[in-house]
């Protein structure tokens, strides 16, 4: 019983402080159907659930990963159930691959209607471990920030000449708030992606092109889990993930996140001086995880991993 009282409570506690879809499959398939929507970081948590979810609602999904089994299993699961999927395997990490990406699918499909910019890698670790970890810098600018740019740059003209398209960045409450001690490479290439689509916004616009960013605060995903304190935070499902992405593609809004994160936002600049001091002091009373220590020492890739 007490168990079952926990989960519910923490049920509500998510549904309070996260956004909500506010759309049905039908509203979704409305906007959706007979449409190709690639969906990058495929093979796993969102990026699978939001591929499966897109094709139940009618889209003709591209799915795009590194993981060549895993985006096969996810297009097998679709196309057994009648939808229609394709996949790619890909390292958006790389921009040349990124590019060649964006080609091959134009030459396959003709076009491109919408674009879940999913793909991501998250790396927590202190400066004092990165000293002779310059890739963990490269690792995270490149595959969320220099490869969905690269991919985008080549996709852009013909979705403008055809006067319509949408751009879906699955991005973290963390570009819009004090950058958190440990979070520094992850942080700075998302906010890079962040604000060079919000500055190509009002360029594309006029040509049909809509931008739409979900700021996340957390999801319950490979990329969390290596995080032990994330697990006891509230957060979201991928399954609830995905209906916020289907309620972007619906509404088209700009900006999605949790009602708290605007609030949030300005406190953090108005008290710039007390949050910054609360957040060394949170830094040096925590620990960087075992994961992050255990790579730095032997490279085992624990400490980073993809949304």
């Amino acid at each position: 019983m007490l168990s079952a009282l926990t989960r519910a409570a923490t049920a509500a506690v998510n549904r309070a402080v996260n956004p909500q879809p506010g759309h049905d499959l039908a509203d979704l398939a409305g906007a959706v159907r007979g449409k190709n929507v690639l969906v990058t970081g495929a093979s796993y948590g969102v990026g699978a659930t939001t591929a499966r979810l897109l094709a139940r609602a009618g889209a003709t999904v591209l799915l795009a990963a590194r993981t060549e089994e895993r985006l096969a299993e996810v297009a097998d699961d679709i196309t057994a159930s009648g939808g229609a999927a394709y996949f790619y395997c890909a390292n958006l990490a790389d921009p040349v691959a990124a590019e060649a990406l964006a080609g091959t699918i134009l030459a396959e499909h003709g076009h491109v209607d919408i674009v879940v910019s999913n793909a991501g890698k998250s790396i927590r670790r202190s400066v004092d471990l990165q000293y002779d970890r310059f890739r963990d810098f490269e690792r995270t600018i490149g595959v969320n920030y220099l490869g969905p740019v690269r991919m985008l740059l080549a996709l852009l003209p013909s979705m403008r000449a055809r006067g319509q398209g949408q751009i879906i960045n699955v991005s973290t409450i963390g570009v819009r708030l004090t950058p958190a001690p440990r979070w520094g490479a992850y942080q700075a290439s998302k906010s890079a992606f962040d604000t060079w689509l919000r500055s190509i916004a009002p360029e594309i616009a006029h040509d049909g092109v809509a931008v739409s960013t979900f700021y996340p605060s957390l999801i319950y995903t490979r990329m969390s889990a290596p995080t032990p304190i994330m697990r006891q935070l509230p957060g979201m499902s991928s399954a609830e993930a995905a209906d916020i992405v289907g309620r972007a593609i619906v509404t088209r809004e700009r900006a999605i996140g949790p009602w708290w994160l605007g609030p949030a936002e300005v406190g953090s600049v108005l008290l710039a001086g007390p949050v910054t001091w609360a957040l060394g002091v949170l830094y040096r009373n925590t620990d960087d995880t075992p994961s992050a220590n255990g790579e730095a020492a032997n490279g085992a890739s624990h400490a980073n991993a993809e949304r």
